[in-house]
């Protein structure tokens, strides 16, 4: 199922192998282009005096079960991998990359797992925290963003709201190594005049105009801040432990705040609100 998901977009499907099945009478699962493609290898094999393989399946027989010692484990990374790539799809669909038809695929496919978005626990954190925004008249220009990150192995679920200072990103990143760092979260980790310097000059001179920092930015910011107190540096020291966390916002991405958490190696997703304005912000 999880490479149905992968390959959605093309249009992929996991089948019967009936080679297989002719020659041994053994039902073998395979992959629809192996399958299809088989005939054609099978002539080339006999014009050259060799036919070792009666079925794609002789082709590749996999081992990798041999190495699973708990499945519950895997089942539990194909159902978040096949969430990640619906949202995935869902995004470039909102940009006219792909059909709707792909995201309809692989909602098909949650559906058999028995999923749907809420099961990803970051989702629905991320849509209460900039319904928060909302309500306590936070967020930038009237646009309200939450992010949440699923940190300490699943245990706990920071969150963090965009203002005219940070993208929400930015806050959940920042609040998380606070958490990580057993830092105060009155402790401010970027003097807000080192903010202010960058928003500045985002503006004057790159023309931004959301001058709130991304997380690329922010986390320059960051470093620069070292001098200014001792707990930025034990914040910065948390960073590995980002690795493989899991992410999600509401709203699309710019390109520092990508680049920045795919830095971090956590596993991005996002609703991708159709507002005009989150196109326009950079």
């Amino acid at each position: 199922i999880v490479y149905e998901a992968a390959t959605a977009d093309i249009g992929d499907i996991n089948m019967i192998d009936p080679f297989h099945l002719q020659k041994y009478d053994i039902s073998a699962v395979n992959y629809n282009r192996d399958i299809e493609n088989f005939p054609i290898l099978k002539s080339i094999l006999e014009r050259i005096g060799t036919n070792i393989y009666k079925s794609p399946t002789d082709m590749a027989i996999s081992k990798t079960k041999d190495g699973i010692l708990d499945d519950s484990v895997i089942v539990e990374a194909a159902k978040q991998e096949v969430i990640r790539r619906y949202f995935r799809y869902k995004k470039e669909n909102l940009l006219g990359i792909i059909e709707k038809d792909v995201v309809d695929r692989t909602e098909k496919l949650m559906l058999k797992l028995g999923v749907d978005e809420s099961y990803r626990k970051v989702v629905l954190a991320a849509r209460d925290c900039a319904e928060q925004g909302y309500n306590q008249g936070k967020g930038y220009k009237s646009l309200f963003c939450g992010t949440a990150i699923e940190i300490d192995d699943g245990k706990k679920i920071i969150t963090g709201k965009n203002s005219p200072l940070l993208h929400s990103e930015s806050a959940a990143v920042i609040n998380s190594l606070k958490h990580l760092a057993l830092v105060p979260d009155n402790i401010h980790l970027i003097p807000e005049d080192i903010i202010q310097r960058i928003r500045k000059m985002k503006r004057n001179v790159g023309g931004s105009v959301n001058p709130s920092l991304d997380v690329s930015e922010m986390l320059i910011a960051l470093s620069v801040s070292i001098g200014n107190n001792s707990y930025s540096g034990r914040c910065i020291e948390k960073i590995p432990l980002l690795n493989g966390c899991e992410i999600h916002t509401t709203h699309i991405p710019n390109i520092g705040d990508e680049e920045g958490i795919r830095n971090l190696k956590m596993n991005l997703t996002t609703d991708a609100l159709s507002s005009q304005r989150i196109y326009l912000r950079t």
